[in-house]
């Protein structure tokens, strides 16, 4: 599936919108425990907001500079095969290289992190206005996993991720009860 940028725009709103809306819903106790050793929901956030950060940045600047990565020689790669070759990635071992990992994450830092999430995604939606088409398709950025990306297959990439992420942390909570019981259980 091939997106048109009106298209990408839908997308990524609904992936950061998705993930916020899950995580405000969660109670504080879930936003930072850290269940069987995998990241909480906000280690998880604040993962997703270093991620994004560089390609919102990249967006601002002028083209000229973007040369510096070399403009792309095809096509950008649809959605579903930028998703299918991330995957294959995380099949084969890929984890967050060490810029992007999360540190702790504690309850005070909950409001920031939503807030600068969510600044990300509206300086990421302006950012992209001024890109035509053609552009997208044309300049690309290094990605730390999967190599040089178009900017459309870095955005469809973005939006993937959040997503990701959001599945992974529902996954999570629905596996709550067991690990809260283990909780309670060292606990007491």
């Amino acid at each position: 599936m091939y997106l048109n940028q009106h298209e990408i725009q839908s997308l990524l709103n609904k992936s950061f919108d998705g993930f916020i809306d899950y995580v405000n819903t969660l109670p504080d106790h879930r936003f930072t425990a850290s269940p069987y050793g995998k990241w909480s929901a906000g280690q998880q956030l604040d993962h997703l907001t270093k991620s994004v950060r560089p390609v919102c940045n990249a967006l601002g600047f002028p083209r000229f500079a973007l040369r510096y990565f070399g403009l792309a020689q095809q096509p950008s790669r649809s959605y579903d095969m930028m998703v299918s070759h991330y995957q294959q990635k995380l099949a084969d071992g890929a984890t967050a290289t060490i810029p992007y990992q999360p540190g702790v994450i504690y309850n005070a830092q909950r409001f920031p992190l939503v807030q600068s999430f969510i600044n990300q995604k509206n300086k990421l939606e302006d950012r992209l206005k001024d890109w035509s088409e053609n552009d997208l398709d044309k300049y690309r950025l290094p990605h730390p996993i999967l190599g040089k990306l178009t900017i459309r297959e870095m955005l469809y990439f973005t939006a993937y991720h959040n997503q990701h992420h959001l599945e992974k942390l529902q996954d999570q909570e629905s596996h709550s009860q067991n690990w809260e019981n283990q909780l309670q259980q060292m606990i007491f």
